[in-house]
C-alpha cells in the first residue's frame, strides 16, 4: 500500500489531501490577497490624485523591483530550505536556513539603498514625458531606501510558511495592508500639520508598512512556543556551506524573478512610448488583474511548501496530488475572475472612477474594458504557470525553470513588442503578443510537471531522516524507510563527510 493510500483515523490530516491543502493554501491567499488589495488601493488613491501619477506608478515600482527582485528570489527561496529541512526533521538545519536569509537580506537590501541618488539617470531611460518621468524617480527613491525592510520580511515570513504556519503570515499581512491603506490616505492627499505628498506618499506608505511588518514577525517568534523551540539563537552565525547551496539553488529563482520583472518592465516602457493614455489604461488593467493573480502565488506558494515537506521526507510522489488538487483550485478561482472581467467591468471600475476627472476617465475606460478581454484570455494560462511552475521549483528544478521562463517571456514578448513599436503597432498588438507568451508559458511548464524528473531532486543534503533515496538527484528509486539504528548511521557517516556503508 502506498504512503497516499494509507487510513487515517477520522479528522486526522492526510498528507497528500485536500484538507491538507487548504490548511496551508487558505491563509497565503488571504495574504497574498491582501497584499494584492493594498497595491489597489494604492492605484485608486493616486487615480484619486492625478492620472500622470497612476501612469508613473507602475514603471517607477517595477523599476525598483526589477533591481530588488534578484535578491528576493534568493532569499525567498529560503521557503523552500525550511519546508525539507522541516520534513526532513531537522530544526538546527531550519533556523540556520533562516539566518543566511537574513545576512542576505541585509547585505542586498543595503546595497539596493544607495541607488537612490541615481533614480533620475535610471527612470530617464524609460523615454516618457518629463513630468512622469520626474514621478516616476520620486517613486522609486522611496522604495528603494526602503529595501532591506522588505527583503528581511520576506525571510521572516518564509520561517512561518516553510513550516505550514500561514495563518501567521495572513494575520500579519492584514495588519499591513491596514497600515498602508491609512498611511497612504494621510501621506498621498496630507491632513492636518502632515503635508500631501502624492506618489512619494504612496511610497512611503509601502515602506512603513513593510517596517511594521518586519516588527510584528520578530514578535511573533519571541512570544510563539513552537517558534521559540526552533534554536534561532544559537544558529545565527554565517555558515558558508548552507549559503552557498542556498544560493546555488536560489540563483535561477532570483534571476527568473529578474527576466519576470524586466520583461514586463520593457513591455510598459514600450507602451508608454505609444502614449500616457495607453499606459495608464494597462496600469488600471494590470492592477484589476492582480485581484484574481496575485492570490494565486498563495496557492503557488502552498504547492512550493507541500512539494518541498514531501521531497523532504522522502515521499515526492504524494506531491502529485496535491499540485492537481491545487491547479483545480486555481482553475476554479480565475474562472470566477474572468466571469467578473466581461461581466462587470464597470463595476471593477468603480473605485477609480468615483474621485477621478469624469472626462478623463471616460477616455481610459473604455480602452480598459478591451483589455480586461485579454486578460480573461490569458488567466488560465496564468495558473498553470504558477502552480506547475511552483511545484517544480518546490523539488529544486530551479534551473530549468530559470531558462525556459526567460526564453518564452523574451522571444515571445519583449522581442515581438520592441517590433510592434518600431513598426508603429498599437497597444492591442502588444497585448497579442503577451497572451501569446502565457499560452506557451503555461503549457511548457505543465509539460515539464508530468515529465516527472522534478520527482528526482532535492535541495538539502541527501542522507535524511527516515529514508535512504538512491541517485536521489539523478534516477527515481524506490524510497526505503529504515529503522532508527540505520537513521542514525546515515546522519553520522553523512555529519561526518563519509558515504554510509562504505569509505570516505
Amino acid at each position: 500500500m502506498s504512503a497516499a493510500e494509507v487510513q487515517h483515523p477520522s479528522g486526522e490530516e492526510q498528507p497528500g489531501s485536500l484538507r491538507e491543502l487548504l490548511r496551508v493554501a487558505v491563509p497565503l491567499v488571504i495574504s497574498t490577497g491582501s497584499l494584492s488589495l493594498m497595491h489597489v488601493v494604492d492605484r485608486v488613491m493616486l487615480t484619486w490624485y492625478s492620472t500622470d501619477a497612476l501612469a508613473a506608478s507602475t514603471p517607477g515600482g517595477m523599476l525598483h523591483w526589477t533591481l530588488f527582485s534578484f535578491p528576493f528570489g534568493v532569499a525567498m527561496y529560503v521557503n523552500t530550505f525550511v519546508a525539507q529541512y522541516e520534513g526532513a526533521q531537522r530544526p538546527d538545519r531550519v533556523a540556520a536556513a533562516v539566518w543566511q536569509g537574513l545576512w542576505m537580506g541585509l547585505v542586498a537590501g543595503g546595497l539596493l539603498a544607495v541607488t537612490a541618488p541615481w533614480t533620475r539617470q535610471l527612470t530617464g531611460l524609460f523615454g516618457h514625458t518629463e513630468s512622469i518621468t520626474r514621478l516616476e524617480s520620486d517613486y522609486f527613491t522611496v522604495l528603494a531606501i526602503g529595501s532591506p525592510a522588505g527583503l528581511i520580511s520576506g525571510v521572516l515570513s518564509s520561517f512561518f510558511s516553510g513550516r505550514g504556519r500561514t495563518k501567521v503570515i495572513a494575520a500579519i499581512n492584514i495588519v499591513i495592508t491596514l497600515v498602508n491603506a491609512g498611511c497612504n490616505a494621510v501621506l498621498i492627499f496630507g491632513a492636518g500639520p502632515v503635508p500631501s505628498l502624492g506618489i512619494q506618499g504612496a511610497a512611503w506608505g509601502t515602506v512603513i508598512a513593510q517596517i511594521v511588518g518586519c516588527g510584528l514577525f520578530i514578535a511573533w517568534i519571541r512570544v510563539d512556543p513552537e517558534s521559540r523551540s526552533y534554536p534561532l539563537g544559537e544558529q545565527w552565525r554565517f555558515d558558508r556551506a548552507l549559503s552557498a547551496r542556498l544560493f546555488k539553488y536560489g540563483l535561477p529563482n532570483g534571476l527568473q524573478y529578474v527576466t519576470d520583472v524586466g520583461a514586463f518592465l520593457l513591455l510598459l516602457v514600450f507602451i508608454g512610448r505609444i502614449g500616457s493614455q495607453e499606459l495608464a489604461a494597462t496600469n488600471l488593467a494590470f492592477n484589476l488583474n492582480s485581484l484574481a493573480f496575485i492570490p494565486l502565488f498563495g496557492m503557488g506558494t502552498a504547492v512550493s511548501i507541500l512539494v518541498g515537506q514531501r521531497v523532504g521526507e522522502g515521499r515526492p510522489q504524494l506531491a502529485i496530488r496535491t499540485t492537481w488538487l491545487a491547479f483545480g483550485m486555481a482553475a476554479l478561482y480565475t474562472g470566477v475572475w474572468a466571469v467578473l472581467y466581461v461581466v462587470a467591468p464597470d463595476l471593477m471600475l468603480a473605485p477609480f472612477a468615483r474621485h477621478s476627472d469624469p472626462a478623463e476617465f471616460a477616455e481610459l475606460r473604455d480602452i480598459v474594458v478591451t483589455l480586461l478581454y485579454f486578460v480573461t484570455a490569458y488567466m488560465w494560462f496564468d495558473a498553470m504557470a504558477v502552480v506547475f511552475g511552483s511545484a517544480i521549483r518546490g523539488a529544486g528544478d530551479t534551473h530549468f525553470s530559470l531558462l525556459f521562463n526567460t526564453a518564452v517571456l523574451w522571444l515571445l514578448m519583449v522581442l515581438p513588442v520592441f517590433v510592434i513599436y518600431h513598426k508603429g503597432g498599437g497597444l492591442y498588438a502588444c497585448w497579442v503578443a503577451l497572451c501569446v507568451q502565457l499560452l506557451f508559458l503555461g503549457t511548457g511548464f505543465l509539460l515539464r510537471f508530468m515529465g516527472g524528473k522534478w520527482l528526482t531532486m532535492k535541495v538539502i543534503e541527501h542522507t535524511l531522516v527516515g529514508v535512504q533515496v538512491p541517485s536521489m538527484m539523478e534516477e527515481p528509486g524506490a524510497l526505503v524507510a529504515t529503522s532508527s539504528i540505520e537513521t542514525e548511521s546515515v546522519l553520522e557517516a553523512a555529519e561526518g563527510g563519509a558515504t554510509p556503508g562504505g569509505g570516505s
